[in-house]
């Protein structure tokens, strides 16, 4: 039976707990660990994933976490004065404010890094996926930085790439056939799409900018019921995905 959503996170906190980042960083194992807070949405979905498609958690967790590892990545890059300039995150200095910037990029460089060997231990095609993915999410910074570009194509590069990721990791780490990936794929987009208004809603931002809140979540609401839709047309037991759409659908924070 698949396990529900706060169990896989219990089990990924588990896992995080006990993980020991490379000898050689020294140091930097303490901003590290410090930096890997968060609700852990993209490592639960993989695993929530990997279970509907018939894989055991033990042969999923380095890839959930490994995409953990990327969006932890990312945030503390995203925070640097060069980019957003945040000084906090979840309530606490963010890494850079905690230990400096030269610290941060070093401890940002050593997580990606850190989630490229774990997804090549599920094998080569995870880790693929997870490059790609980790491509285009700099590719969407670096066209948000630039400016003028289309909100939703910068968005499924900021946003939708890891949350495809953290669907097709767990789909190949599963050991599903490439050729019945295609409603896995188009399940991820929708989801990627979703987390993304609903975070505009929340923040005021970019889609509430663009169309105005209503019908930003019109569109939110529309892509969650195209992900269940899409949900339907996969022959697993897709439950918990189903409370995992939900979830991120009426999410407050």
């Amino acid at each position: 039976m698949p396990r529900a959503p706060e169990e896989l996170r219990e089990l990924v906190e588990g896992y995080l707990a006990e993980l020991e980042p490379t000898p050689s960083l020294g140091s930097l194992h303490e901003p590290i660990r410090y930096s890997l807070g968060g609700k852990r949405v993209r490592p639960v979905l993989c695993l929530a994933v990997g279970e509907a498609a018939g894989g055991e958690v033990d042969m999923l967790m380095p890839a959930a976490v490994a995409v953990e590892l990327v969006h932890s990545f990312s945030l503390v890059h995203d925070d640097l004065p060069a980019l957003d300039g945040d000084e906090e995150r979840r309530g606490r200095p963010s890494v850079w404010a905690a230990f400096g910037e030269a610290t941060a990029i070093l401890a940002g460089d050593a997580l990606v890094a850190e989630a490229f060997r774990l997804a090549l231990d599920c094998g080569a095609d995870v880790a693929r996926e997870l490059v790609e993915a980790t491509l285009a999410m700099i590719g969407g910074q670096q066209q948000d930085l630039e400016g003028g570009h289309d909100l939703a194509e910068l968005h499924r590069l900021k946003t939708g790439a890891l949350f495809s990721a953290s669907v097709m990791c767990g789909v190949w780490a599963a050991g599903v056939p490439a050729a019945e990936h295609a409603p896995w794929r188009a399940f991820a987009a929708e989801l990627g799409l979703l987390f993304q208004v609903v975070d505009d809603i929340l923040d005021g931002d970019g889609y509430v900018t663009e169309v105005g809140e209503q019908a930003a979540r019109g569109l939110a609401d529309d892509a969650a019921t195209r992900a269940e839709t899409r949900l339907a047309e996969i022959p697993a037991d897709t439950s918990v995905l189903a409370e995992i759409v939900a979830g991120l659908a009426a999410r407050t924070s």
